[in-house]
């Protein structure tokens, strides 16, 4: 009898323990995959993390938003035009360098709305230059390797049911908590391209407005926002380099859950600062 109750016993615990490390191993394999691409992600342009989204973007700038700028191009021209003759006393001090003057402005404002997508795709190819710097600089892995797993399921069969029945529990619910905040680490770098497509698309109409002094001011914030959104890759390159290093730093052979529930909780750092990136770089730029 006790040797039946013992096989029971054991045949109970190996379930648990193989329950346990497929908890975990599915655990770690979600964020893993969803950080280690983050790197990959980040470091893309927007022409080449989706050719046909860009393409789309692209179409729509110039055929729509266009001929609006041009039409703000016009006004602002003329806008000028009218402040220079005011300025010089509706032109009774006449001097012919100020016409000079406003041909300059104006060529110079249809040049940059004429090559708008050409300078805000610039932007971003030096963005992607310090994304890919920054890459090869950070070093240090998120994932746990199969010695760790192998010496966490040794340190496993050794427990007895009850601590095992708790730990497999505990295990579901950081489980499931893993998979939220690696959809959340997916939304957090996805949302990021999304807002760099809806900017270019309306990229024109700031780059009209260089034409003025007053009025440059909309072109001048609007390129600080595109210079944020492009270093922001590079604080979250930071952000994943910190969590590279956390990571590192948890014993997993001398407390499972309390290594586990550790995971958990630098993960949800780790979410938290990326939501943070995109204010920390409009800060320091100066965006708003």
């Amino acid at each position: 009898m006790d040797s039946i109750l013992q096989s029971i016993e054991d045949w109970f615990r190996g379930l648990l323990v193989s329950g346990i490390m497929e908890n975990l191993t599915n655990t770690f394999d979600s964020v893993n995959n969803q950080v280690g691409q983050i790197a990959t992600e980040v470091g893309q342009t927007p022409a080449n993390f989706s050719p046909a989204v860009y393409n789309m973007i692209r179409t729509l700038s110039e055929n729509v938003i266009m001929p609006i700028a041009g039409l703000i191009l016009t006004f602002i021209a003329c806008y000028e035009l009218i402040q220079l003759v005011v300025g010089h006393n509706n032109l009774a001090n006449f001097e012919t360098w100020i016409f000079w003057k406003w041909i300059f402005k104006t060529f110079v404002a249809v040049t940059l709305i004429t090559n708008t997508m050409n300078i805000t795709m610039a932007v971003f190819d030096v963005a992607q230059h310090v994304v890919s710097q920054a890459g090869g600089l950070i070093s240090g892995s998120t994932a746990v390797d199969a010695s760790t797993l192998a010496t966490m399921q040794s340190a496993l069969e050794a427990m007895d049911i009850g601590p095992l029945l708790s730990i497999y529990l505990q295990s579901l619910i950081v489980q499931f908590l893993m998979y939220i905040l690696s959809a959340l680490i997916f939304v957090i770098v996805y949302a990021r391209m999304i807002e760099i497509y809806l900017m270019v698309s309306l990229a024109p109409i700031p780059f009209a407005t260089f034409g003025n002094r007053e009025q440059s001011m909309i072109g001048q914030n609007y390129l600080r926002s595109l210079f944020a959104l492009g270093f922001q890759g590079f604080l979250i390159m930071v952000c994943v380099g910190i969590y590279a290093v956390l990571i590192q730093t948890v014993a997993f052979s001398s407390d499972i859950i309390g290594s586990l529930w550790g995971v958990m909780g630098y993960t949800i750092l780790l979410a938290f600062t990326l939501f943070k990136t995109g204010a920390i770089a409009k800060s320091i730029l100066h965006a708003h």
